[in-house]
């Protein structure tokens, strides 16, 4: 099989290709010989050096990558359900860029017939971290205003999605006019382009008591403001810090990078309470122990995608060899959806 594999923190000349022997499935486990792969921008974090639970549990060198699908070509001691040939989708922890890939069996679900393979890739690991931000942190309910900024990202447009379902008012906040349409159709109420207005006047306009969630990845260009502009009591969810990050040249700016961990909101406990306002934060890569966590969230996914509540993304697809640009293509802010590599 042919994986990428990085050998050291860097840029794009860090993801190199090399090709190993097929995995051997353990007890429990399945092989899947990918037809796509899911990049997120936590896969670039991971190059950078900069994904703690990348060191944790893997340490260099590292295949990245946390979904996949494809059909099933091998299966562990006591696979039974899963014939040979399967369509399947699954979340990995790390691995996932690669042309095979051995997965746990209970990370690998079913395609819905509504997807093709790459629509395939493109969903677990955004909707599941969606889900849990949603469902299990916030714990909305209908009739609430939820801000989504990033709405135009892979996760924001399973948020998006996933609020709307919930019954909820959603405002998403894109960065660019392009992504304007995407995020309208796939359910926001609102949308805010703050390449051409003021962000926060505008979001006050839509909700002037506050809103009842915040949805953040961006980090310290927002979080304070997101914080401010919640409702009382209001839940205030960050799953990502995107803004410390680079657009262009694969690396971090370390000086930037400083200054944005000095600059980031430290939330008090006593000013919490008083203000009667919670904080919450969570990465996907730490929950891959609570099985019922992934596998709750994706039944009830994959519910609403075969009742047409739930659709998948919009993609855009990179061959495999690619790899260096979808990178530089998520990097840069201005993509739609979710990207993915195809073998």
């Amino acid at each position: 099989m042919r994986r990428v594999t990085i050998p050291r923190a860097g840029s794009y000349e860090t993801l190199l290709f090399e090709t190993v022997a097929d995995p051997v499935p353990r007890a429990g486990e399945v092989v899947v010989e990918s037809e796509a792969i899911g990049v997120n921008y936590a896969d670039c974090l991971v190059r950078m050096g900069l994904y703690e639970s990348a060191k944790t549990y893997v340490g260099w060198p590292i295949t990245p990558g946390f979904e996949v699908s494809g059909r099933v070509v091998a299966l562990g001691e006591g696979v039974t359900d899963l014939p040979v040939g399967t369509r399947v989708m699954a979340v990995t922890r790390f691995g996932g860029y690669a042309t095979h890939v051995v997965v746990p069996r209970d990370q690998v679900f079913r395609v819905p017939s509504t997807f093709d393979a790459k629509q395939a890739a493109a969903f677990p690991a955004v909707a599941i971290t969606a889900y849990y931000a949603l469902f299990d942190l916030a714990n909305v309910r209908a009739g609430w205003k939820v801000l989504v900024h990033s709405a135009g990202g892979g996760v924001g447009c399973s948020l998006v999605q996933l609020a709307r379902i919930a019954g909820c008012e959603v405002v998403g906040v894109v960065g660019t006019p392009g992504k304007v349409a995407t995020v309208k159709e796939l359910g926001a109420t609102h949308v805010i382009d703050k390449s051409s207005v003021d962000l926060w006047a505008e979001a006050r306009r839509f909700a002037p008591g506050g809103y009842d969630v915040v949805l953040d990845a961006n980090g310290v260009e927002t979080l304070g403001q997101s914080y401010r502009h919640l409702t009382s009591p209001g839940r205030l969810v960050i799953y990502g810090f995107h803004t410390m990050m680079p657009r262009t040249g694969g690396r971090p700016n370390w000086p930037k990078v400083a200054l944005d961990y000095v600059r980031t909101p430290r939330f008090n406990p006593l000013e919490l309470t008083n203000e009667n306002k919670s904080v919450l934060a969570f990465n996907l890569s730490y929950l891959f122990e609570r099985k019922e966590i992934l596998t709750e969230a994706m039944a009830k996914l994959l519910a609403w995608v075969d009742e047409g509540k739930l659709r998948a993304s919009p993609v855009t697809s990179f061959p495999f060899d690619d790899v260096a640009g979808a990178h530089r293509a998520i990097e840069s802010g201005t993509t739609v959806g979710k990207l993915v590599l195809v073998p």
